[in-house]
């Protein structure tokens, strides 16, 4: 919107649907450029190749996974040991890590999600999810089924925390920019937007004014981390 007000004849129209449909519309040619909150796999690059399409990444912005959980559950902090047990369904009640004596509702992402992907990479080790998990299409649905439910946990992007949500720290280390630039928070990740070769005319325009300083506070104003230190 903001790029739109300072270039009137371009129009940009944006759809949602998980990391993995923004590479496949690049891929097929229905797109300019694909957001994508993970990198691209091998065997989509193959599939471009056979398409002669070129993905390009550009990275925009830097992003934590944070596990999170209603506001009156009396937990803090969680270590990866347990994020795993409790995902992959090694323990299912919150009394086996000090909480009271309730079964723990596990909330997930689908699987063609860059969120989940970045989740079952660093949290699970690469395990399988439990079945009994609820499966949700975007962070915000996570969001709003953890912030009504009290014995439930799921994980969300740190722009989509609100006050209705309780963050827990992961090895006590918190999720915030800082943590996020350094690298010290373990489920952190980059933000792509891919492009078909290298970018020209509007394209690389607005590529450019994302990962300016401009952009880059329009990113952090929205809840996530600039890819470098603002003034």
């Amino acid at each position: 919107e903001e790029f739109m007000k300072l270039n009137p004849g371009v129009n940009i129209s944006v759809s949602g649907g998980g990391s993995g449909n923004g590479i496949k519309a690049i891929i097929d040619g229905s797109c300019d450029i694909a957001d994508s909150s993970r990198f691209i796999k091998d065997k989509e690059i193959k599939l471009a190749q056979e398409n002669g399409v070129l993905p390009v990444p550009h990275r925009v912005a830097l992003d934590c996974v944070v596990p999170v959980v209603h506001p009156n559950n009396p937990m803090t902090n969680i270590t990866l040991d347990q994020l795993k047990a409790i995902y992959t369904g090694e323990i299912t009640n919150w009394k086996d890590l000090g909480g009271p004596d309730r079964k723990i509702v596990v909330v997930s992402r689908d699987t063609s999600s860059g969120t989940y992907e970045v989740w079952h990479e660093k949290a699970l080790k690469k395990e399988r999810v439990l079945p009994q998990a609820l499966l949700q299409a975007s962070n915000g649905a996570v969001a709003q089924l953890v912030s009504s439910n009290e014995n439930s946990i799921g994980y969300v992007g740190i722009g989509y925390l609100n006050e209705n949500l309780k963050d827990l720290t992961v090895d006590g280390v918190k999720a915030n920019p800082e943590t996020a630039l350094d690298g010290s928070f373990p489920i952190s990740r980059a933000l792509f937007m891919f492009t078909n070769g290298w970018p020209t005319d509007d394209t690389l325009s607005f590529i450019n004014y994302v990962v300016s300083p401009v952009g880059q506070a329009i990113a952090q104003r929205e809840g996530f981390v600039p890819i470098y230190k603002l003034n």
